[in-house]
């Protein structure tokens, strides 16, 4: 979310009771965001934020965490992330970057984004630390049972993003679905990544999405419903 749609939206959102902010180095907006936090006046610790460092910037590492921090107008984040795999082992030399950042406490907690399995495996070997989380593109069409639960047999959280944008909400099954409970196909897309035990990553611009995409929490969907909107995976 570019300039100058972020610092409302992010208003609006913790204004409607959202709690949890992801963002990254490589979005361009970690200043709108530390600037809607300040302008809240909701307190630093009520908020979850999360961010993240691109391989790109791997012998830069000091120079974009300081960066980060300073447009965030924070002195840690709750969660950081790489934000895609490094090649070789500058994956494992950005991985004890993220635990050093810990160890300083500039970073609550870390993790990983968009790695697969084998790639967490190695840094996990090298290292000794497992990521918290993996975020990766998580849409019904992308479901894959199999790694949902090699994660969690890790003990790593799976992180959703782009499900809203990526599916097609006039879907049949996501409709028939979303008329049984009286909500949206987009309300149903973040019902199913809660009901999954994954974290969903909504984005909106526009205040009535922004209060929509929170309003899941009085419907869920039965393992029927589930196995309808799993069935549209084309993994594997």
């Amino acid at each position: 979310m570019r300039p100058p749609d972020c610092y409302g939206a992010v208003r609006a959102a913790l204004d409607a009771g959202y709690r949890h902010i992801d963002t990254a180095y490589g979005y361009g907006n970690e200043g709108d965001i530390g600037r809607a936090l300040r302008d809240s006046r909701v307190a630093r610790e009520d908020v979850f934020l999360t961010t993240k460092i691109p391989s790109r910037r791997v012998g830069f590492e000091e120079e974009t965490i300081a960066n980060s921090l300073r447009l965030l107008q924070t002195d840690y984040v709750d969660l950081w992330l790489i934000h895609d795999p490094p090649e070789g082992q500058q994956s494992e030399r950005l991985w004890e970057f993220l635990i050093e950042l810990r160890n300083r406490r500039n970073a609550r907690t870390i993790g990983v984004s968009n790695y697969s399995t084998t790639q967490i495996d190695a840094i996990v070997k090298a290292t000794g630390v497992t990521p918290a989380v993996n975020q990766i593109k998580w849409t019904p069409a992308l479901f894959d049972r199999e790694r949902l639960q090699e994660n969690r047999d890790r003990g790593i959280q799976l992180e959703g993003f782009s499900a809203i944008r990526l599916t097609d909400l006039r879907h049949p099954d996501l409709l028939r679905v979303a008329d049984a409970h009286g909500v949206s196909t987009a309300q149903v897309l973040l019902r199913w990544h809660i009901d999954h035990g994954v974290i969903a990553l909504p984005r909106s611009v526009q205040p009535d999405h922004i209060q929509a995409n929170l309003d899941v929490w009085n419907f869920a969907l039965s393992q029927p419903e589930l196995d309808v909107i799993d069935a549209m995976s084309t993994v594997g």
